[in-house]
């Protein structure tokens, strides 16, 4: 049995330097509080818990004088009744999302009503949206845009970083096709994170001319399960978290297999697993 992994694999240049600012706040202070979790891996978010990071589940639960807002950020009336509290902030978003929010700030300023291509439930998008200050909504169904009553005029179409791109275009193309009328003006951003991109081209590349795909990553993580979708449609896909969930009947008559991981999955995880694979080859 042959394995290959992609080479993006492992933390995402977001993710990597989330963890090193609160690595490095929580020496400095003996510990520091995030809001939410800073990235959806709880292995990571274990690890972090030992050397302590503990997660305030919301502004009222914040006990210290500083919080950490995760990778995924925050709207910014969340900042303002953070600092109203005299609380400091570390802010640890991604650069890449802090890309989307500055976007969807200017659209809304020029009067654009924004749509984010995007789970609506999810951290990142709620964030986004506070940052479009009400003119926005989330979805991934061009028909609810569709069936806005008056539908506005001047419409900014933004997607959520962790977004497959083919997607995004098809949606965008439905949407035209759908909600554009006469006089109407459209403006597309493309603000799906450059790794993302690349880690979703490898994968599917190798998914290819695999028999069967391993996604590693956590199962609430909205990267890794984009992952494990884009290989499914190429080949036989499995989404562990751990190498415990590994089940030996998966590889029976396989020869080749492929491993990728998603943005939050730490190297030490993604050790266990190919240990665990080459056990069984």
């Amino acid at each position: 049995m042959k394995i290959e992994k992609t080479s993006e694999i492992g933390f995402c240049f977001g993710v990597k330097r989330a963890i090193d600012i609160l690595e490095k706040v929580s020496r400095e202070r003996g510990g520091v509080e995030t809001l939410g979790a800073v990235v959806h891996n709880q292995q990571v978010l274990q690890r972090l818990a030992e050397i302590g990071v503990r997660v305030a589940r919301s502004i009222d639960g914040i006990r210290g004088d500083m919080v950490a807002i995760s990778s995924h950020g925050v709207a910014p009336k969340v900042e303002e009744e953070i600092q109203a509290r005299h609380i400091g902030i570390v802010d640890t978003t991604c650069p890449f999302v802090h890309r989307l929010q500055t976007a969807a700030r200017r659209l809304a300023e020029n009067g654009f009503f924004v749509i984010i291509y995007g789970d609506a439930d999810h951290t990142e998008v709620k964030g986004v949206l506070g940052w479009a200050d009400g003119k926005g909504l989330a979805t991934l169904d061009e028909k609810v845009v569709s069936r806005l009553d008056p539908l506005p005029r001047r419409l900014g179409v933004l997607s959520q970083t962790t977004q497959i791109p083919a997607h995004f275009a098809e949606f965008v193309k439905r949407l035209i096709d759908g909600a554009f009328s006469k006089d109407s003006e459209l403006r597309i951003i493309d603000t799906i994170c450059h790794d993302i991109r690349k880690r979703q081209a490898q994968a599917l590349e190798l998914a290819g001319r695999v028999d069967l795909m391993l996604v590693i990553g956590g199962h609430g993580s909205a990267n890794t399960n984009r992952l494990a979708e884009l290989c499914s449609k190429a080949t036989e896909t499995y989404l562990v978290e751990t190498a415990e969930e590994i089940k030996p009947s998966w590889f029976q008559g396989k020869q080749n297999i492929g491993v990728t991981s998603g943005a939050s999955t730490a190297e030490p995880t993604i050790n266990e697993v190919l240990a665990r694979l080459e056990a069984l080859a």
